[in-house]
């Protein structure tokens, strides 16, 4: 039986990638940053997991206004690094997990959840900045990913209360398939910041780690915020924190906080990192 044997969060800002690809990680600006990395890249390298599901938002490089899905999956073998306008990021194509991304995408539905399938996607930012922040620079990445990608680009995005519930479903969808794999689910994007408007470079530290504290200690009040309070709390771009509640919903009632890390700024953004273990996969190993 597959198992999730922890959840991951972490901001995905673009200018993290570009520090990455420019070797600039070590410059007085981004070494705090990096820094705040270190650890979670020793554990990961610890924990080998087999499988991540990667949740993140796509940023108008696979789909446009023409089509915008709610919550989609990425079924492919591979998915190739989109151009995001400077050229495909030079990290390696990811690896997807087609048996098991299809086993969730009938699961999921049968669930009644509406998951766009999708077996051709470009990546961008998003899905990449993560993997590199707690992989490096590999020529090939150590593990498999199955894309999850949600619309908070454009108004109504899901609201956290379905966003946990989806986790859930995630959760039982992985129990239920019949191959032994060590699975992740990471849920990116966030924390407070805003990109135009008179409130441009917003951050609300209080709110952030309020947020933080709660993915552990009290989850429920997390997903009862509304997407009004996103807006005036976090900032336009603030609403990516739904897709840390899909990881959430993913992990089971209690967790356990191995890892956090907070940092102001990179570039215009606030970023938040957390290291969850669920209970019972600590009790299980």
């Amino acid at each position: 039986m597959a198992r999730i044997t922890a959840g991951v969060t972490t901001s995905h800002v673009p200018a993290i990638g570009a520090a990455i690809d420019l070797e600039k990680t070590d410059t007085d600006y981004w070494a705090p940053l990096f820094a705040g990395y270190k650890w979670s890249k020793e554990w990961i390298e610890e924990e080998d997991p087999d499988v991540i599901v990667l949740v993140y938002n796509d940023h108008a490089s696979a789909f446009s206004l023409e089509v915008i899905p709610t919550f989609a999956i990425g079924c492919a073998d591979e998915f190739p690094i989109a151009d995001e306008g400077f050229g495909p990021r030079p990290v390696p194509v990811v690896q997807g997990h087609p048996e098991l991304a299809c086993h969730l995408a009938q699961s999921l539905i049968l669930d009644e959840f509406d998951m766009t399938v999708i077996n051709q996607m470009g990546v961008d930012h998003g899905l990449t900045v993560p993997l590199s922040l707690l992989f490096g620079q590999p020529t090939a990445w150590p593990v498999r990913v199955v894309p999850i990608m949600v619309n908070v680009i454009q108004y109504p995005p899901p609201t956290g209360e379905r966003c946990f519930k989806l986790g859930q479903a995630i959760r039982r969808a992985v129990e239920s398939f019949d191959q032994n794999l060590n699975v992740q689910v990471w849920g990116t994007g966030g924390m407070s910041h805003q990109l135009q408007g008179a409130r441009a470079g917003l951050i609300n530290q209080p709110f952030d780690n309020a947020f933080l504290d709660n993915m552990s200690a009290d989850v429920n009040a997390l997903r009862k915020i509304p997407h009004i309070e996103y807006l005036r709390e976090a900032g336009s771009e603030g609403i990516e924190l739904v897709m840390w509640l899909i990881m959430r919903g993913a992990l089971g009632e209690d967790v356990e906080e191995l890892f956090r890390f907070y940092h102001v700024p990179a570039s215009n953004t606030a970023v938040g990192h957390l290291v969850l273990r669920p209970l019972d996969a600590r009790h299980a190993s």
